[in-house]
């Protein structure tokens, strides 16, 4: 993971760097740290941040051709209502 990872992860999620903080179970100042790539962190604590955005619904991409990046996973509540072959006069609303 790299630090724009987390910091692209924790905006697509609307995650603040001191939530990220509690809930990776870390201090403030190592996830700020890391994400402004002021000092190496442990991979301890990386591998933290990585399962704290998972948690939240983050999918880190790893480099493949293109750069890595993040997504967002489904969510499995989400209705995504009616694909364009399943619109007819029935279901109009």
């Amino acid at each position: 993971m790299t630090p724009a990872q987390s910091r692209a992860g924790r905006a697509l999620v609307e995650m603040t760097q001191p939530s990220l903080a509690a809930a990776a179970g870390l201090g403030l100042s190592t996830v700020v740290d890391f994400e402004r790539n002021r000092r190496s962190v442990s991979a301890d604590a990386v591998r933290a941040i990585m399962a704290a955005l998972d948690a939240a619904g983050v999918i880190l991409i790893d480099e493949n051709g293109e750069g890595p990046g993040v997504r967002l996973k489904k969510s499995k509540g989400f209705d995504e209502g009616l694909r364009p072959d399943e619109l007819n006069a029935s279901n109009d609303d």
